[in-house]
């Protein structure tokens, strides 16, 4: 019988995207810009976070955000009202970036001119887990109305998260979540975590999440 020749492409396509992620990083170093990878759910909040931060930030840095999504404009718009320039990536049905598209996205939006950008990755908690972005930090959001059940679902996002932001705290009151539980089960996947419970829509916590970015801005644009 003959021996076929099997090929992990799985795993090439990993080790491709990972070489390509080193080199998106070093030339982030170079240029000074901080690239924050944000991820979520879709419904968790992502925009409304960022309208929030770009408010708090916008007179301290010069920012910019890549809206990434399969269609449409309507985050990038928002983001252009809330004071911050922004450019749409449509990813032609793809549920996450990668590092070739991160790096597309910031060669056209000229990122170098930029001190602190925001890559909105597509909302899904798969997917975007799995492809490093180049980023100089990952960050997702955790909506008290998805559950505290997510980081057993989803172990791999939480793990490759510097951050964690449980939002939409304001609503409680109407569901069923355990914050004992959440902070337990992402510390166990990931005990580097910092994890801060925030309402994007009231600001209740929201000041940690601003300081925590200065932090590491300052820290990569300085280093």
């Amino acid at each position: 019988m003959s021996e076929f020749k099997v090929i992990e492409i799985k795993r090439s396509v990993f080790e491709n995207n990972d070489r390509e992620a080193d080199k998106v990083r070093e030339q982030l170093k170079k240029d000074r810009t901080f690239l924050l990878n944000l991820m979520s759910s879709p419904g968790s909040g992502k925009t409304t976070t960022l309208k929030a931060t770009i408010k708090a930030l916008k007179d301290e840095y010069k920012m910019g955000v890549m809206e990434a999504d399969i269609d449409s404009d309507v985050d990038a718009r928002a983001i252009e009202e809330a004071g911050a320039k922004s450019i749409q990536l449509h990813t032609g049905g793809m549920c996450h970036l990668d590092a070739g598209m991160t790096k597309q996205g910031l060669d056209s939006f000229d990122a170098s001119d930029f001190e602190f950008v925001v890559l909105e990755n597509v909302g899904n908690l798969v997917c975007p887990a799995e492809f490093d972005t180049g980023a100089s930090k990952n960050a997702m959001i955790l909506s008290v109305p998805e559950g505290d059940d997510k980081p057993l679902k989803y172990p791999l996002m939480f793990s490759i998260c510097d951050c964690v932001l449980i939002n939409k705290i304001d609503t409680k009151s109407v569901f069923d979540f355990d914050d004992e539980a959440v902070v337990e089960r992402i510390k166990k996947l990931n005990p580097k975590a910092e994890i801060f419970f925030v309402s994007a829509k009231t600001g209740e916590g929201m000041d940690k999440w601003f300081d925590w970015l200065r932090g590491q801005i300052n820290a990569w644009n300085n280093d």
